[in-house]
């Protein structure tokens, strides 16, 4: 394990929280929203998250030459899909959005589910902040024992 791969790897961990936390974020703020640019109700989106490959990278593809396995790899994001759960219909006949027999259709976003959501990626983020922060100090410590 090299110097600065366990920065790396909780750098790949801040981004991936970040963009996780954005997507959360945006899901909140459209829990209300009944007409997007495409047409229907906001559909929830999700982030799905990967262990990076680390042999597309020199040192993945240095560690696997050299027979000591593969190099230690963080995470990132593979995907952000849209959630699938089926929207909900709400009778409000004096809404313009509503069909022929009085039905509105509503996004499938939950925010009791969604806070939940942005609570763990926010600890999650702290997280990797906190394996940061004892990484430096580990190399301070290193550097005044040199």
């Amino acid at each position: 394990m090299g110097l600065f791969d366990a920065l790396n790897i909780s750098a790949s961990g801040l981004t991936a929280q970040r963009l996780r936390m954005d997507v959360t974020s945006a899901n909140l703020a459209n829990a209300e929203t009944t007409r997007t640019p495409g047409g229907g109700a906001y559909k929830r989106q999700d982030v799905i998250l990967q262990e990076s490959s680390g042999s597309d990278t020199f040192a993945g593809s240095l560690a696997g030459a050299m027979g000591s396995g593969s190099a230690p790899a963080g995470v990132e994001v593979a995907a952000i899909v849209d959630d699938t759960t089926p929207t909900k219909k709400v009778y409000e006949p004096s809404n313009p959005e509503a069909d022929g027999q009085g039905y509105v259709e509503m996004p499938n976003v939950n925010p009791v589910s969604e806070m939940t959501d942005l609570i763990d990626a926010s600890r999650s983020y702290q997280a990797n902040v906190t394996a940061m922060q004892t990484t430096k100090q580990v190399f301070s410590k290193t550097i005044e024992l040199l």
